[in-house]
This record gives C-alpha cells, structure tokens and sequence, in this order.
C-alpha cells in the first residue's frame, strides 16, 4: 500500500486501518511511503512493514518505488490519493511490475478544482485521464463518486468499484464511551463538536459564523479537534466574532469519539469531501449529526432530503439546523451503516486486490 506520507488527514488513516485490518487476517503488508513522518504512524501496528522512501514529496519517490517493485514483487499495488495515484501507475510501468495494480480515488472533482487552480489543475485533470485507465482497477469510496469518476474522466464504470472504507470498529465503538474530560462536556450548555484537519476544504470559519449567530439568540458552544495550518485563523476569527470563550481548538486529540459521542450536535461543514468518514463514525455512536450536503458523500450517508443536510457556506441554514437538532426536532436519521464496518470493507477490497474481479461484480454484498 502506497502513501506519500503518515500524515493525519482522512486517506491516510483509512489506508493504515486497512493494512492492519489485512495483517490482522494474516495477509502481510508493506506500508510504502515517501516519508515515513506524520500523526498516523503510531497507529501502524508492528505486523505491517513500513518502508520509508526517504522523499519530501511524492513526485520524487518515483525511482524508490520502482526499485520496490522489482526487489519486493508485490501480489498487489494499493495506492491513495491522486498525486500517489499517479506515481504509483508510472512506478508499475517503468517497474513492468506482475502486481495487481489498484488505485483509489476519495476526492471529487470539485476538491481537486478547490485546492488545484488554472494550468496545474488542468494538467492534473489530463495525466489521470491519461493514466487511470492503466489500472487494473479503481476503487472510490462513495458510489457517487465512482459516478462523478467516470463522467469526468471518460473511465468506464466496468474498471470502477464503490467500496465504503473500514471506519467502524469495536475499538472505536469502545473508546467512544471513554471520558475526554473536557469541561464543557460535562456543563448544561450545549456543545457542537466538529473533528477535521484546520483546513480551506473543512469550512470552518462557516461553522464559527454559524455559532455566533446562535451564540446572540443562546449559550452555546463549539469544540473543533482537530490541528493544520488555519489554527491561527480561527482563533483570530471567534475573537473578532466576540465568542472566543465559546469556541475551544484543543488540537489533535488521540479518541475523538468521546468528543462525538457526548456533543449536543455533531457538525460536518466541509466545502467538499470524498466520503466523510468522520459523519459515519459520529452515527455509529450514536451522536445528532447536521452535514452541509456537499459534494460527495454526505447525501449518500445521509439521504435524499435529509433534515440534517444543509447548503455549503450557508451561515443562517447551519445555524438553523444546528439549533433545531440541539432541541430536538430532527430526529436522528435512520442509517444502515454497516457497510462501514471493518469486516464488509477488508472484504471488499480483499477481493478487488488478490481475488476475482467478476466474482466480486456477481456478488450481492458488492452494492453501496
């Protein structure tokens, strides 16, 4: 499994849950990154291999991953994100790797527009027109995804396979009812929770607006875990907004979960996502939730004109919905979201990586 690095954004927890996951079950597997640095790498077990390319960026762990594939002669490539997506089919070419190669794919278009502007996202869009098709498959992970894939990149829908990825698990179920100790959470005054990197595409500064608007009306509260480069922004943001004792960045915390479980209303305010496995979590535990219904994943998880989902960069609807859940009358969504589980999601993507694509295509386990 190829990553460019350890970091702690989304892609690279779920690729590390999977290849524990895999070695859990006796599959064993190396763990290639460009750098082998980040938040995440406590969270490798020791069963999985890690080997570090030594690469500051991804473009430049080429030649280390050629070399891996010839020396290693992997049964499968596994790689995320469209930068290492790339890499990973150029590697497997100039490697004339025998290995399964199978990509993955957790941004939409928009994002990739959003954090990818003029020429640079045009070439982007090109090289995976391009090169995607190289694959020996491409896993999404949401089916709205596999659509916007395939429209966008002219890719047949035969080489596309929507896999939710492996978010919910026993361990997660059981440090949900930890105690994070927080004060606010054991106060009567409400509390929105949000969980994400401090970043553009999160939308957060949405969110603060949104709690101050309530904040005039009511008490209220906001908690965002989470750490990244817009920390500063924020903090400078709620002050200017007169609610800087209302909104607390407590950075990257190692259980979120009990953050989640024990919020008056969990809040997902991205501008875009692949599949937001933050919201899926925040239902397994049993938490209120309220998304912005942005592009992809939310109106999936959630459904077709779910109370709970709101326009993005919408201040006043967020801020209505938010209160409207704190009192009750949205009533939790009804969500099967066991195909999230750890078991459904190594299976899925076991079959893809080592087995039998047609018998995967025929089986009735395979749909979202």
């Amino acid at each position: 499994m190829f990553l460019p690095s350890l970091g702690g954004g989304g892609a690279e927890k779920s690729i590390v849950r999977l290849a524990a996951a895999f070695s859990r079950r006796g599959t064993p597997v190396d763990l290639v990154v460009g750098t082998a640095t980040g938040p995440v790498r406590d969270d490798v077990p020791s069963s999985v291999s890690i080997v570090d390319l030594q690469s500051s960026r991804v473009a430049t762990a080429l030649p280390g991953l050629v070399r891996y594939l010839r020396s290693a002669r992997p049964s499968a490539l596994f790689s995320a994100m469209y930068h290492a997506n790339l890499i990973a089919i150029l590697a497997h070419g100039l490697a004339a790797s025998a290995a399964r190669l199978v990509i993955s794919e957790r941004q939409s278009f928009a994002a990739l527009k959003h954090a990818e502007r003029g020429a640079k996202e045009r070439l982007l869009r090109g090289a995976m027109r391009l090169l995607y098709r190289r694959a020996d498959a491409i896993v999404t992970v949401s089916g709205t995804l596999a659509d916007e894939l395939s429209t966008g990149l002219g890719i047949s829908k035969e080489l596309i396979f929507p896999v939710y990825n492996p978010v919910i698990s026993p361990r997660l179920l059981a440090l949900a009812h930890e105690d994070p100790r927080h004060p606010w959470l054991s106060d009567d005054a409400p509390v929105v929770v949000a969980v994400g990197r401090l970043v553009r595409e999160k939308d957060f500064a949405t969110l603060i607006h949104a709690v101050a608007m309530i904040a005039r009306r009511r008490p209220i509260r906001l908690i965002i875990v989470g750490d990244g480069p817009l920390r500063d922004e924020l903090t400078m943001l709620a002050i200017r907004l007169d609610i800087a004792d209302r909104v607390d960045l407590p950075g990257r915390q190692a259980n979120p979960w009990g953050f989640m479980k024990r919020a008056s209303v969990f809040v997902l305010s991205s501008v875009s996502e692949g599949m937001p496995s933050v919201l899926v979590e925040a239902l397994a535990i049993g938490a209120r939730v309220v998304s912005t219904d942005c592009p992809t994943g939310p109106r999936e998880i959630l459904g077709e004109g779910s109370p709970a989902l709101v326009p993005v960069g919408d201040v006043a609807a967020l801020a209505a919905a938010i209160e409207t859940n704190i009192d009750g009358a949205i009533p939790p969504p009804s969500v099967n979201v066991t195909g999230f589980t750890e078991a459904a999601s190594v299976a899925a993507h076991r079959e893809i990586l080592l087995g039998d694509i047609p018998s995967f295509r025929a089986s009735p386990d395979r749909s979202l």
